[in-house]
């Protein structure tokens, strides 16, 4: 059993046995980011994406009020006018990930709470979302001024149906996490005090399939949205191609024929 955990500038990452868990820990502003806590998430991402050890990622937030409540209003950046802010914004989106494409591992958003504005585009960015029942989620920018231009706009009109997503993004309205799951946004929405064991079991079963086969179906996803689905399938993405040709693959076939569970060896 292997592990790694490590703290700097009030964000928290830790990797056990092949699963990271990104935690943003700044309680004290419903764990709004500030532009430290931007770089640091934006150093995390790098380093998982070089670590071909780790399988799954778990980003949450701190406490039980707040997922991420966006960008920190206390801040200085909040002195920056509409346009020094839209010509300054980080290619991979708020918190470096919701508008990241290079991430072949899957995320999963454990929504523990308020999930607005920047906190919202990054559970945008994840792959797969469980939310406790009282979480709140919104893009309510336009209430302060604001626009969501860390992908929170498009990206939720690519995720549910148009007049829904329009019905959060032109009120800055809060939903709760039942209509976040019949929109289509959320997996699966629990007690708070289970949200824990759901998120596991989301992991045990990503765990339970070939790695080379995972990092392939979430590259595939990510880069190819823009082509139809006859031009992605002849896409020889490097993911894609290691996994046709791995160990993993012919464990699977093994593991089958034989009746037993897969040992796989890709990493």
């Amino acid at each position: 059993m292997t592990a790694l955990a490590e703290r700097v500038d009030e964000v928290t990452l830790s990797i056990n046995d092949g699963v990271a868990s990104v935690t943003i820990d700044r309680q004290h502003v419903l764990n709004a980011v500030d532009g430290t806590a931007q770089a640091r998430l934006n150093d995390i991402w790098d380093q998982l994406e070089q670590d071909a050890s780790v399988r799954a990622v778990v980003v949450t937030g701190a406490g039980s009020r707040a997922f991420c409540v966006g960008a920190d209003m206390s801040a200085s950046a909040v002195d920056k006018t509409g346009l020094e802010y839209w010509a300054g914004l980080d290619p991979n989106g708020f918190g470096g990930l919701s508008l990241r494409t290079t991430l072949d591992i899957p995320v999963i958003a454990k929504v523990n709470g308020y999930a607005l504005g920047g906190g919202m585009e990054i559970v945008l960015g994840a792959d797969i979302v469980v939310a406790a029942d009282s979480a709140k989620f919104g893009l309510t920018e336009p209430r302060v001024g604001r626009l969501a231009l860390d992908g929170g706009i498009h990206q939720l009109l690519r995720r549910v149906p148009y007049t829904q997503a329009m019905g959060m993004l032109l009120t800055g309205r809060k939903a709760g996490a039942a209509e976040m799951q019949a929109m289509g946004l959320v997996n699966e929405v629990v007690p708070a005090e289970e949200l824990d064991a759901a998120v596991q079991r989301w992991v045990d079963q990503i765990l339970a399939c070939a790695p080379t086969s995972v990092r392939a179906v979430k590259q595939m996803a990510a880069r190819t949205s823009h082509l139809t689905a006859a031009e992605a399938r002849g896409l020889r993405l490097p993911a894609l191609m290691a996994a046709l040709d791995s160990e993993d693959s012919a464990e699977g076939v093994r593991a089958f024929q034989e009746k037993r569970q897969p040992l796989w060896p890709g990493r």
